[in-house]
């Protein structure tokens, strides 16, 4: 028999838009849950955080007593945002690790579709020494409609994983950057070639997964007042405070079948997208966002 692998997580606590479908999904295959925040509710930019709402959520969901409260000072405003993203990440995992042999580290807007097979990647992980896992999710730029969005895909509109970092590490690792580490990875895919645009076509696959059964990152999928505030306290808000940032997605948003068939004529870092079903829940309610003088269903 295969010992149990001792399974904890850490949680930046800061967005309340998918924390409890995140937390819901693998709540019931670890033990404890770091909740790391700042603690005057102050984002890495300066900006403020619903931190409160946020920790009435994770009391909903906590009903066995795993989550364990860990506020520290991460708003250290004299530095580089992605640098405080790392630091509070490192401190988090410090504490995360203790008594644990692995610590999974999923964002809240990251949703596990398939819980049971990302564990089975893990202890597949575990058995090839591996330093992590890295386990491929579906980057979901916008809700046009209940169930339906547009997805982040490759020119030729075939599915595209996407790898922020390994969405679990071996308890005590030092992570490099936000979530990145040096060590040996053990790699999932959707394909047995790489189906990352930003990976070398050639990178190993040690393991291919349906793309039913990868994580769903809901990055950009909010009511557009809710992705204002969230350019503002994000790591990456230097990318995504210009104006046009916010107006191409306003725009794909309303206009998702020319977003999707302009695709082939773009870059890579210009946007390329699909339309994808995605049954509700997870991922909360649509919400209606107004365009102009009329409704809309929107994310």
């Amino acid at each position: 028999m295969t010992r149990p692998l001792r399974l904890h997580a850490y949680v930046l606590v800061a967005d309340p838009s998918y924390l409890r479908e995140s937390l819901e999904a693998y709540y019931p295959h670890v033990d404890r849950i770091v909740l790391s925040y700042d603690r005057t509710a102050t984002s890495w930019t300066g900006t403020p955080l619903p931190v409160e709402q946020c920790l009435r959520i994770v009391e909903e969901v906590d009903v066995d007593g795993k989550c364990v409260h860990a506020p520290g000072h991460f708003a250290r405003l004299d530095h580089e945002p992605l640098d405080n993203d790392t630091f509070q990440r490192q401190t988090a995992l410090d504490l995360a690790s203790e008594g644990a042999d692995w610590v999974v580290q999923l964002d809240t807007d990251e949703v596990m579709a398939d819980p049971a097979l990302f564990v089975a990647m893990l202890r597949r992980a575990d058995a090839a020494g591996a330093a992590g896992l890295d386990y491929p999710a579906r980057w979901l730029y916008t809700r046009t409609a209940p169930g339906r969005y547009l997805e982040v895909t490759d020119r030729l509109w075939r599915y595209a994983a996407s790898y922020p970092g390994p969405l679990a590490v071996r308890a005590g690792t030092r992570l490099r950057h936000a979530r990145q580490t040096d060590g040996e990875l053990f790699r999932v895919d959707l394909a047995p070639q790489n189906t990352d645009p930003w990976h070398p076509a050639d990178a190993r696959v040690d393991a291919v997964i349906a793309p039913e059964s990868a994580v769903l990152h809901f990055s950009w999928v909010r009511h557009p007042e809710v992705i204002r505030r969230k350019f503002g306290w994000s790591g990456h808000t230097a990318f995504m405070r210009p104006p046009i940032v916010l107006r191409r997605w306003l725009w794909r948003t309303r206009h998702p079948l020319l977003t999707v068939l302009t695709t082939p004529l773009r870059r890579k870092e210009s946007g390329c997208y699909r339309l994808s079903r995605i049954p509700e829940p997870p991922g909360g309610e649509p919400i209606a966002v107004r365009f102009g003088d009329s409704e809309r269903i929107g994310g």
